[in-house]
């Protein structure tokens, strides 16, 4: 069955407005886009910025008449014109019918992350069965590695000597990092995340990659037990970042490493700064605009 969209462009101090009206109209659901290019990347918590030029989408089932609903639409508008500054077009477009789950999988396909790691789909073949091959199904979690920040941290890892080592992934999101780790040697992994869906999308991939679950366990952040481990992973944001630093730093044993990425390239002196506190900082690593910077623990005076 084919939809029907309508769409606005409107300043974000209208967005509400024009959200209630195509709820109004009866549409099934609405949606907000950037109109120019205006990355938000880390906003202040508990708020939901929207972008300078915003496109508010209205998604309407293919019954409703789309003549009769524009004509709804602009007359409500016309009738709230004393409330607004101007009265943008409204613009409608059928949607063609698609399955939308088989063709965001089809275009999801294995990545190769340095010399051994590759990060497969759960429902494609492995390309070099020979190879460390992560299976991986992201559902409710962040972490699929098309992410520079994410590649970058794959990137680190594959270069490592993991064999036998504590691992903390804090921020796990998909448990994409520490199940790295783990296939990569790592004898255990402590993932920490602050949304109950990261930690159970990263213990469907432990078991989707045929781990035993005792290589790891899931923790919310006030749960999780304090260890000094060999290697801690962190791909977060640089606020957090900086606020957690003494936390993050308490859990990586002197002569330990440190992984820190979710970073814009301007951020790079203030984390480097920040964790100079406790760590012999490496050169960042860099990939579009986005950075990863590591550390070795300081040895205790």
């Amino acid at each position: 069955m084919p939809w029907l969209q309508i769409k606005v462009s409107i300043p974000p101090e209208q967005a509400e407005t024009y959200e209630d009206l195509l709820l109004a109209a009866g549409c099934a659901a609405v949606t907000y886009q950037d109109a120019a290019d205006q990355p938000i990347f880390e906003p202040d918590l508990g708020t939901t910025p929207l972008w300078n030029a915003t496109v508010v989408t209205g998604l309407f089932a293919a019954e409703h008449d789309l003549k009769e609903t524009l004509q709804l639409l602009q007359t409500a508008q016309q009738q709230m014109a004393a409330e607004l500054p101007s009265l943008p077009e409204f613009k409608a477009e059928i949607l063609e019918d698609k399955d939308w789950e088989r063709e965001w999988m089809d275009s999801y396909h294995p990545m190769r992350f340095g010399t051994r790691l590759w990060v497969c789909p759960s429902w494609r073949e492995a390309p070099e069965p020979e190879a460390v091959n992560m299976m991986l199904d992201p559902g409710l979690a962040f972490g699929t590695g098309t992410h520079p920040t994410t590649a970058l941290c794959l990137e680190w890892l594959d270069g490592q000597a993991l064999e036998d080592q504590q691992v903390v992934d804090y921020g796990c999101g998909s448990g994409i990092l520490g199940i790295a780790a783990l296939l990569l040697g790592a004898r255990h992994v402590q993932a920490v995340d602050i949304d109950p869906q990261a930690l159970t999308a990263t213990r469907d991939n432990l078991s989707r990659n045929r781990l035993p679950d005792s290589a790891l366990d899931t923790y919310l952040p006030l749960q999780a037990p304090v260890v000094e481990a060999d290697l801690l992973v962190a791909n977060i944001l640089a606020g957090p970042l900086c606020e957690l630093a003494p936390t993050l730093a308490s859990r990586v044993r002197p002569g330990g490493r440190i992984l820190l990425s979710g970073l814009l390239s301007q951020q790079a002196d203030e984390i480097t700064s920040t964790y100079s506190q406790w760590f012999d900082m490496d050169v960042p690593g860099e990939r579009d605009g986005w950075i990863r910077i590591s550390g070795t623990r300081l040895q205790e005076s």
